[in-house]
């Protein structure tokens, strides 16, 4: 999987880890690929409703030991 941006949002909780991916896609191109990495277990569910409301594509969800990564295609 080709990862156009990465961004950390370790240590901050809801809704921080949203609204930084929210910037983040604005400045990349349509199908381009945000990678977010999390400690807030409350992301997964964030990741999923936010997807909904903005019509990016939640690709994939993943638990790596405390970190939660989630990847996100822009619409």
């Amino acid at each position: 999987m080709h990862i156009d941006k990465e961004i950390d949002t370790r240590g901050l909780n809801c809704p921080l880890p949203i609204l930084k991916a929210k910037k983040a896609l604005t400045d990349m191109a349509s199908g381009q690929l945000l990678k977010v990495v999390s400690t807030d277990a409350g992301s997964v569910r964030d990741f999923m409703a936010f997807a909904k409301q903005t019509g990016n594509e939640l690709v994939e969800q993943q638990t790596v030991g405390s970190d939660f990564i989630h990847f996100l295609r822009r619409r």
